[in-house]
């Protein structure tokens, strides 16, 4: 696994941008009346970790013309090193095209996050290879990795398209790809044999695959262990079993990695990880870590794993980048961590949490 040199973006991903609205002070959604509200996608937040400590991430996405939701969220990608691509789709009238929306509820102690997806009419639902020249984006300024999210890939048959041109744009181009599958029930229903079928193709191009406790399963159909079965201390071996059955499945990929997280209560955590680059096997077995808000932990683990990747750092030092800017993530209202610097993932490594003057 080689990472191209002299390229303008470290990495790349393909997204469809939207906002989410969080209650102020833990309260429900449906008893508040102040908002907090971000910019955010999957995708744009794992690549988040890259592009604060030093590499320009870029984004492949849509947005509405002269939306002041799509002046947000392009304001916010400038403050965070993320360049942006793509056209300004014409609203069409009120009932036309616009960025989605996310209602979290994140929950507080015994009170479960809940999260609306409002995605009705969504711009990101018409991504097309036709809008974007690759040649330029992945050959002329380079790009050292793709990351592919099950998200985007599964919102409709255009973001799949999308997805798999973009995969076969890189390659050509000489870029990393990496896929987390991100697998949600909710934007499989009807379409699961077409998905499958699809997740395959881009994954058996992959180089590097993410997973949590179940999107190997889900996504791919690989045996593993059930989710919310036995303790998750006690399921280890399983899910070092599940990940050499998925590296025999696919083997171009070189990078193989999985979360691990068992829910105490909404403010604590079991977070582990485990990872296998070549024939390194590393594990983080689950340890407490404590919650603001959930939301992003995932990505911030493949953020984290993907800058160690661009830093050619250890396996081992890698996975615990990786560990460690999951839990970052979580620490923070925003789906993303914005590291100051490498220190402070690091020092969540050692489990350092004293002041810094």
């Amino acid at each position: 696994m080689k990472l191209r040199d002299n390229c303008k973006y470290g990495i790349a991903c393909p997204t469809s941008m939207g906002v989410r609205i969080t209650p102020l002070n833990a309260a429900p959604v449906h008893t508040s009346n102040h908002f907090y509200m971000q910019a955010t996608s999957a995708e744009s937040n794992a690549i988040n970790i890259a592009s604060s400590l030093g590499f320009k991430g870029l984004v492949l996405t849509n947005f509405v013309e002269d939306s002041p939701i799509s002046l947000f969220i392009k304001g916010e990608l400038r403050r965070r090193n993320i360049d942006y691509l793509g056209p300004d789709v014409p609203q069409g009238g009120p009932w036309g095209y616009r960025h989605q929306f996310n209602i979290a509820d994140s929950g507080f102690g015994t009170r479960g996050p809940r999260v609306h997806n409002d995605r009705a009419g969504e711009v990101g639902y018409v991504l097309s290879a036709k809008d974007f020249d690759f040649d330029r984006i992945f050959g002329e300024d380079g790009v050292q990795i793709l990351h592919l999210s099950g998200l985007v890939g599964a919102i409709s048959k255009d973001t799949t398209r999308f997805c798999m041109d973009a995969v076969k744009a890189a390659k050509k181009h000489g870029a990393l790809i990496s896929f987390d599958l991100n697998h949600r029930k909710t934007f499989w229903e009807g379409r699961e044999d077409e998905l499958r079928k699809s997740f395959i193709e881009m994954v058996s191009s992959a180089d590097i695959l993410i997973g949590n406790e179940e999107d190997y399963q889900l996504s791919l159909g690989i045996e593993g262990p059930e989710h919310g079965g036995l303790e998750l201390n006690a399921q280890i071996d399983r899910f070092k079993e599940m990940i050499l059955r998925v590296k025999k499945t696919f083997p171009n990929a070189c990078v193989f990695a999985n979360t691990l997280r068992q829910v105490v209560s909404v403010n604590e955590h079991m977070w582990g990880a485990l990872s296998l680059f070549g024939d390194t096997l590393t594990v983080i077995e689950p340890k407490p870590i404590q919650i603001l808000d959930r939301i992003g932990g995932g990505d911030g683990f493949a953020g984290g794993l993907l800058y160690g990747i661009l830093r050619e750092m250890t396996p081992e030092n890698a996975t615990q980048f990786g560990w460690a800017c999951g839990a970052l993530a979580t620490t923070v209202l925003e789906d993303y961590a914005c590291p100051a610097d490498e220190d402070v993932v690091w020092n969540i490594v050692k489990g350092n949490a004293r002041v810094q003057r």
